[in-house]
């Protein structure tokens, strides 16, 4: 017996089923997808960690109700260099859904969360996350199956004082208490509202740069 890691490519709300259709990839990009192309029994896959940034981004078309076409997503883009690897396309930023990532746990099944590039938002004065949405006048928790109901739909926020720089020598040493408190309130909240524990955190572009809060496997 033998511990297999495989990592997905591409993300789940590009799955061909459960993604923003029709603006998803042709193929299983979720969790499930692994025992379909590595022909692994259901049982015998583990742990299974969501790779979440700490904002959004998407590469084209398709509703994206946290995007920010100002200063803030030009912040989130030329920091966290979003653009396309082969073509250099800008990607569409914005703040953090979480409507979007309980959906994705609740099809993935996930068991730990590996937050990357907390440092893209080092240095903004108020940071937030997504809650909920706003759909003619009512208030929407749960991810809504309907492209054309999500492409309406406005985002409610929770707000967040934001944390300065980063100490990377603070935070080499000390690890997660590194970090600045309101950092880690930031942190703290997105797994406590989606009941999944923080495993690891990027909080820079080198490998060095990353804390692990506990073991993955």
């Amino acid at each position: 017996n033998k511990n297999i890691l495989l990592e997905g490519a591409q993300g789940t709300h590009l799955d061909i089923d459960h993604g923003i259709y029709p603006y998803t990839t042709s193929s299983h990009t979720i969790a499930g997808g692994a025992c379909i192309g590595a022909g692994i029994p259901p049982q015998k896959i583990g742990n299974v960690i969501g790779v979440v940034k700490a904002y959004t981004s998407r590469v084209g078309t398709g509703p994206v109700p946290t995007e920010l076409e100002d200063k803030t997503g030009e912040h989130l883009r030329d920091v966290g260099k979003e653009y396309g690897t082969t073509t250099g396309r800008p990607r569409r930023c914005g703040w953090l859904d979480l409507v979007m990532v309980r959906y994705a746990h609740r099809i993935n099944g996930l068991t730990g969360i590996a937050l990357t590039k907390l440092d893209v938002l080092c240095g903004l004065e108020k940071v937030k996350i997504a809650i909920a949405y706003e759909y003619n006048g009512e208030k929407i928790e749960e991810f809504p199956a309907n492209m054309k109901v999500l492409s309406k739909c406005k985002p409610i926020y929770k707000e967040f004082e934001g944390w300065g720089e980063f100490n990377r020598g603070k935070i080499k040493k000390e690890g997660y208490k590194g970090l600045p408190e309101k950092a880690r309130e930031y942190v703290e909240f997105i797994s406590e509202f989606i009941g999944v524990p923080i495993s690891l955190i990027s909080y820079g572009p080198k490998r060095s740069e990353t804390i692990l809060l506990e073991e993955l496997f």
